[in-house]
């Protein structure tokens, strides 16, 4: 049996090297910045840190028929295109780590002669799944892809940040790729939401695959390190009661990958249920003050270039 490599690991925001324990939920050491107070996992193993975990995952959770029903309805990223359409209204998209490539289809299949969109990943199976939809995809690292000189109006990391052993160099490599005036959109889980006050390690969202766990001002400081970047929108979004229900009478274990897309297929059918429609309201307005206390499920930030 292969043995997995373990990499320790300094803070993901301000690179230090200082921590303490937080708590440990099976293999996974979450710990704290003691310069930031930043939590993140430390160490990790290897294959987290490359596209080996996730080829891995992508039969049993990225390419089953229920992620796959839900990521490709039209109500599965209502928020995230409004809010990038408030922003970013034409011109060449770069999504990173668009795996099926389910953003970039539904950016292009509403808006089809406003952008030029381009998803780039390492992990195979997904992209061939985006590339069948017709998805324009980069098969390398971005990271280590050369572009060329080609610049973009806006990158998009949708739920990608927390993922990452080395988010700066994620946003370095942004700052470099970005138009002047384009923007970049942040969107990654709340680890002050109200879901993890309640559940704490009991949360499903605290997995292998999550490295690192934001607040909204862990995140601002991870930002803050590029002076050509202005935040021009903070917010904190999404709620979804069913995952605290469900966690809340569980015993810690991690969500298995099946557990978790059949969630996302009836949390996706409830939304396309008109007769749901004052429950919807009523939930929305649930997120709405959640999101203004910055108790949602996310935190998004919406970065823009000024050219300094």
């Amino acid at each position: 049996m292969k043995r997995e490599i373990v990499i320790s690991r300094a803070c993901p925001v301000c690179e230090s090297t200082d921590f303490t324990g937080l708590f440990q939920k099976q293999v996974l050491q979450l710990v704290r910045c003691a310069d930031c107070r930043t939590v993140y996992v430390n160490p990790v193993e290897e294959s987290l840190t490359t596209g080996e975990f996730y080829d891995r995952l992508a039969t049993p959770f990225y390419l089953s028929p229920a992620k796959l029903e839900s990521d490709y309805s039209p109500v599965r990223f209502q928020r995230e295109l409004k809010l990038f359409r408030r922003f970013c209204r034409s011109g060449p998209v770069l999504d990173v780590g668009c795996s099926t490539g389910a953003f970039l289809f539904q950016l292009k299949t509403m808006f089809p002669t406003d952008y030029d969109v381009t998803g780039v990943d390492v992990v195979g199976p997904a992209l061939d799944y985006a590339e069948k939809q017709g998805v324009h995809v980069l098969r390398e690292s971005y990271l280590k892809k050369d572009f060329q000189g080609r610049t973009f109006a806006a990158v998009t990391f949708w739920a990608v940040l927390e993922h990452l052993l080395n988010p700066r160099a994620f946003l370095a490599k942004t700052v470099s790729l970005l138009s002047p005036g384009g923007f970049c959109f942040v969107l990654v889980p709340n680890f002050q939401s109200l879901a993890v006050r309640l559940l704490g390690a009991k949360y499903r969202y605290i997995f292998p695959q999550h490295l690192n766990y934001f607040t909204g001002s862990t995140l601002k400081r991870l930002v803050e390190a590029y002076p050509e970047f202005q935040i021009v929108y903070a917010g904190s979004t999404h709620f979804n009661p069913i995952v605290i229900l469900q966690d809340f009478r569980g015993r810690g274990q991690f969500v298995s990958d099946e557990e978790r897309a059949e969630l996302l297929k009836r949390t996706t059918g409830y939304k396309q249920n008109p007769l749901l429609k004052p429950f919807k309201l009523a939930l929305a307005g649930v997120e709405a003050l959640l999101g203004g206390l910055n108790l949602a499920d996310n935190i998004v930030l919406v970065l823009q270039k000024t050219g300094r």
